[in-house]
């Protein structure tokens, strides 16, 4: 049974949860959900299918929204504790800082689920595409297009796992043309906070010093693209220079359509979520770890073994564009807007 402390700051952190379904309407568990910000488009397709996951088996959704603050998102986790929950469902801000908030958790017996992001801890199970997988797709599509020439890496937060495994993927592709030297590395960066102003930035940055002379772009999301694009397009560069991001972003689909944007690494938001819903009310029902279907071991490179479910992404191109809009995920329209009829075969 879990204690929840009766001094987790009142109502004044209560107040900090910034979307509560109605007051525990259902008879279910509570699942309190701390999200690390809404910036990315995905985040919103996460929540819906979450959401809807967890009041179909009967539970009850509240949740936070840490604005991409890593203190706030403390104080969100508390509150939501105080509320109630009986787990957590959490999209790290900063892998390192959120530590305390789980080990709170833990020390209250609520289960935890690191969601999407690696929370480097035992008591979290960690739900997540394959990120590794993710870099290596965004690479071989960028090379496929542009095996040779000067290449950039414009990487995700330094603050999140993900950006390293990411690139550590990309690496397993693109490293043996990197040693033969038909590749160059002229610019590599971290985006902070993965925002787009941030990446294109760095990449207006690598650009300047490198004389424009760029033929090839691994952006790590579908944001960062974004950001690189915006960079690429104040240089009359756009469509020329292949670009790689991930999350199946709207605007992201309709660039590859216009023929900006290379590949986008599709993770199905609407699986994620409903997966994340599916293991923490089991969890809060009284399941272990080991006892959730699909969970296997999984070491982290700091050497922290931990339960994992690893799904699968989908590499989406100008060639499979119609995949996105057969699983609903985007409508023709949106796909379409502003592109040639006949570009793509999506777009008739």
């Amino acid at each position: 049974m879990k204690m929840v402390k009766t001094a987790l700051l009142g109502t004044c952190l209560a107040m900090s949860v910034a979307a509560v379904s109605p007051a525990l309407a259902q008879d279910g568990p509570v699942i309190g959900v701390s999200w690390s910000n809404f910036q990315e488009e995905r985040w919103k397709t996460d929540e819906a299918a979450m959401q809807a996951a967890i009041e179909e088996a009967g539970g009850t959704y509240i949740s936070a929204d840490a604005q991409s603050s890593a203190a706030k998102q403390l104080s969100d986790v508390e509150a939501l504790i105080s509320q109630g929950a009986d787990a957590l469902i959490i999209l790290a801000q900063d892998a390192a800082a959120i530590g305390p908030a789980v080990e709170e958790a833990v020390a209250n017996g609520i289960p935890v689920v690191g969601y999407d992001r690696l929370i480097d801890n035992p008591n979290a199970f960690y739900l997540t595409f394959d990120n590794v997988e993710v870099g290596r797709m965004q690479a071989q599509a960028v090379y496929d297009v542009q095996p040779t020439g000067n290449y950039v890496f414009i990487k995700g937060s330094s603050a999140d796992p993900n950006a390293d495994f990411l690139h550590d993927g990309q690496l397993e592709v693109l490293q043996p043309a990197i040693d033969s030297g038909d590749i160059t590395v002229v610019g590599e960066a971290y985006t902070d906070g993965w925002l787009p102003e941030n990446a294109q930035r760095n990449m207006e940055q690598i650009l300047t010093a490198n004389n424009n002379e760029v033929d090839a772009v691994v952006a790590s999301n579908d944001g960062t693209a974004g950001g690189v694009i915006a960079a690429l397009t104040a240089q009359g560069m756009e469509g020329t220079v292949p670009v790689s991001g991930q999350d199946g972003d709207h605007a992201a689909l309709n660039r590859i359509a216009l023929g900006t944007q290379t590949v986008s690494v599709w993770k199905d938001a609407r699986d994620l979520g409903a997966k994340a819903a599916e293991i923490a009310i089991a969890m809060a029902e009284g399941a272990t770890m080991e006892e959730i279907e699909g969970a296997e071991m999984w070491t982290s490179p700091s050497g922290v073994e931990l339960h994992s479910i690893f799904l699968e992404p989908i590499p989406i191109t100008a060639e499979n564009l119609g995949v996105v809009v057969d699983a609903g995920w985007i409508t023709e329209e949106a796909l379409c807007q502003g592109v040639p009829s006949g570009r793509v075969d999506a777009c008739p």
